[in-house]
């Protein structure tokens, strides 16, 4: 009979999925787990239970979250849900403003900021501006391209085949301009035209081959002319689909109608788009032409400015970047996904995106040997928690990369490149989550909870959901401002102790006993479930194998519920305590338990023990030795 000794100091290969149990050999089968639920990994390998979210207002409805960061210092939560924003400053709503923006298309909405000015875009939609004047008030306004002597400098061109005409009736005031086909729509109402090399205004649209215009420069003549232009951007052709800055430069990214082109405005005029003769500091564009479709879903600013389309990434450099200098090269064929945008996202001087497929979360990184960019799935080893990804936002604080599932459950990335952790973990609640946004040291999440939708912040503090606390000078049994929670079961926290759980009516619940300070909110349950240790692989032949002894070394911890083989049991952790006071809040113990097992088990595929518990006091694993016989 063979006896073993294991010592699991670390999870950080994080969750993997149940494909590498016949893969003992590998490095993430020594440093992962088959479950790890509700559970933040440490960069320096121990797991605690997931900080709970504090309630903070409720939503109209379905939505983004989006973070505006004008300094250090000022920091708002912009809530996005059906024709309305709504601001929140400290946890506290500031504003609400109307936003052209319909539920049905949040989904496609992309944003970039600079200073005070957060600039919005989607592909239906005109651009729009959001911005925070001095006096901490809001407006949202559509973009203004630069104006002089009435000449719009705004992106131009000719949707219509190359050879089609147009011919002016006059070359100045109101006048008609007839096509050779038909290429106008009522949707061209308002818009600009550039008429060999003069600018018009559609005042009236007459028919698919005639309209109306107004002429802001005198025509040259009357001949009929191949050399027009409309401008890009407009009902008929639709609006920009994504936008950043880049080296002094507004850069966007594709549009509705033009979906593999790349604008940048004038260096230093972020809305001057004027081509002029082609000098360093003019305008640039041109289109992304290859041998597959490369509608641009996202665009970044980094060492390069870094180009996602549908089916590939790619680098466009120019140092700096100028007409004469800039250059496009691809760099890989992954692919974006199309039907949402979700933003790509810095980690650790990484560019981090979905992929087309909704089952990769690729890392794009500059290599200085290669001298190029390269994608590399940091899911690879765990599928079953990457599933449709719908949002996501990175917390450098914590470390963690929070990514939203369209079943509304997340996922968060532990990332440590210098000490090569990337381990996920995958987390649930009493709801669907719908979107995440991290605002300074702040992780903001709307959550939809029995038909309401709920801005909640993650808290460290806490180990409930949608949770509301409470301290007061005199002792009080009754709890009210509970109305988000009514109807539903909670968990409550009293002076440091667990209560009974209770319903919550008309907003609020009645303690068997006072107390001065109370947690009150949804539970959720932690889960940890190591993999079976790599030698029962090698044990093989229908061999036995049981857990004789566990230990497991904790930090400022208050329960623990372990499964050894017999069902769960609660664990004593008053051992490692002085001697308990009756009713007294448990201890937070830190150091060794240690539990003793029985039972022979034939299955090699099954873990040898198991924690899983909803109590909401705090829990840290820091390692865990098992000794091991194992049948000859």
């Amino acid at each position: 009979m063979t006896r073993i000794r294991e010592t699991k100091t670390t999870f950080t290969a994080g969750e993997v999925s149940r494909e590498l149990l016949g893969r003992g050999d590998l490095r993430a089968y020594e440093n992962g787990a088959l479950a790890l639920r509700n559970v933040f990994i440490n960069p320096t390998g121990g797991v605690t239970r997931r900080a709970g979210l504090g309630y903070i207002d409720t939503a109209p409805g379905d939505g983004k979250l989006i973070a505006f960061e004008f300094n250090s210092e000022q920091t708002s939560l912009l809530v996005i849900t059906d024709e309305q924003i709504d601001i929140y400053t400290g946890g506290v709503k500031e504003a609400s403003i109307s936003a052209p923006w319909t539920a049905a298309q949040i989904d496609q909405l992309a944003w970039t900021q600079s200073a005070d000015t957060l600039l919005l875009t989607h592909p239906d939609v005109s651009p729009k501006k959001l911005v925070r004047s001095a006096n901490a008030s809001w407006s949202l306004n559509d973009w203004v391209f630069f104006i002089k002597d009435n000449i719009k400098s705004q992106p131009y061109y000719k949707f219509a085949a190359s050879n089609v005409t147009l011919t002016p009736s006059a070359t100045s005031g109101s006048i008609t301009l007839t096509a050779s086909e038909g290429v106008f729509t009522l949707a061209h109402e308002g818009t600009r035209l550039r008429v060999a090399g003069k600018e018009v205004e559609v005042t009236d649209y007459d028919s698919p081959t005639v309209i109306r215009v107004s002429v802001l420069e005198e025509l040259p003549n009357t001949d009929p002319t191949i050399d027009w232009f409309e401008q890009a951007f407009s009902a008929a052709r639709g609006y920009p689909v994504t936008v950043a800055f880049h080296q002094d430069r507004l850069v966007i990214g594709g549009s509705r109608d033009l979906p593999n082109r790349l604008w940048f405005s004038k260096s230093g005029d972020l809305f001057n788009f004027d081509l002029g003769e082609g000098l360093d500091d003019e305008s640039i564009e041109f289109s992304i032409l290859s041998d597959q479709v490369n509608a641009i879903r996202g665009i970044f600013s980094g060492r390069h400015l870094q180009v996602f389309t549908s089916g590939a990434e790619w680098q466009v450099t120019g140092d700096p970047l100028t007409p004469s200098s800039v250059q496009i090269r691809r760099q890989t064929r992954i692919g974006s996904r199309i039907d949402r945008y979700v933003p790509p996202t810095n980690v650790d001087g990484a560019t981090l995106f979905i992929a087309r497929n909704k089952q990769e979360v690729q890392e794009f990184l500059y290599t200085d040997l290669e001298q190029a960019y390269k994608s590399s799935d940091l899911a690879l080893l765990s599928k079953s928690v990457i599933i449709d990804p719908i949002d996501m936002d990175y917390d450098s604080k914590r470390r963690l990369l929070f990514l939203v599932r369209s079943d509304g459950k997340f996922a968060a990335l532990t990332v440590f490149r210098a000490e090569s952790v990337a381990a996920w973990t995958l987390h649930n609640t009493l709801g669907q989550v719908k979107s995440v946004a991290v605002v300074g040291d702040d992780v903001f999440m709307l959550v939809e909870r029995g038909g309401a939708f709920l801005v909640e912040q993650l808290d460290d503090a806490l180990n409930l959901d949608s949770a509301l606390t409470g301290e007061i000078a005199s002792p009080a049994t009754q709890w009210s401002g509970l109305d988000h929670l009514n109807g539903e079961s909670v968990s409550i926290v009293a002076d440091g102790e667990v209560k009974q759980n209770q319903i919550v009516t008309s907003g609020q619940i009645t303690l068997d006993e006072p107390a001065k300070a109370i947690q009150i909110g949804l539970p959720y349950t932690h889960i940890i479930e190591p993999l079976p240790p790599s030698e029962l692989g090698a044990a093989g032949g229908g061999r036995r194998i049981r857990l004789v002894e566990g230990l497991f070394r904790l930090q400022d911890t208050q329960s623990l519920r372990l499964d050894v083989g017999r069902g769960l049991h609660d664990i004593a952790l008053r051992q490692l305590g002085e001697d308990p006071i009756l009713d007294s809040a448990p201890p937070s113990v830190s150091g060794d338990i240690r539990v003793r097992a029985l039972g022979w088990q034939p299955d090699g595929t099954r873990a040898l023990w198991r924690i899983e518990q909803d109590v909401p006091l705090a829990f840290t694993l820091l390692s865990v030795t098992t000794e091991i016989k194992v049948n000859d």
